[in-house]
């Protein structure tokens, strides 16, 4: 089952894939290299297939949500220091 982002909510890249599609009405794929591990984005809509549409500094691109992960939920890990013993 695939994780549930908020249209809005911050999400951060945890792997590449292969090839990375464009959020554009005629989607291209795209080198992985253009975003990197660790970014972070905004997520902007769902489509179909289980992709995200999320806006990174050079672009909005598409991506399964075992790419990303929600930047709030880590953070609260941290936070409460449930990710530390």
């Amino acid at each position: 089952m695939s994780e549930e982002f908020a249209i809005g909510s911050k999400v951060r890249v945890v792997a590449l894939p292969p090839y990375i599609k464009t959020a554009e009405p005629m989607p291209m794929l795209r080198p992985p290299d253009i975003i990197h591990v660790g970014e972070e984005g905004i997520v902007l809509d769902r489509r179909p297939g289980g992709y995200w549409g999320i806006r990174f500094a050079k672009g909005s691109f598409l991506l399964d949500s075992q790419y990303i992960e929600s930047v709030e939920t880590h953070t609260q890990v941290e936070q409460s220091g449930e990710g530390f013993q």
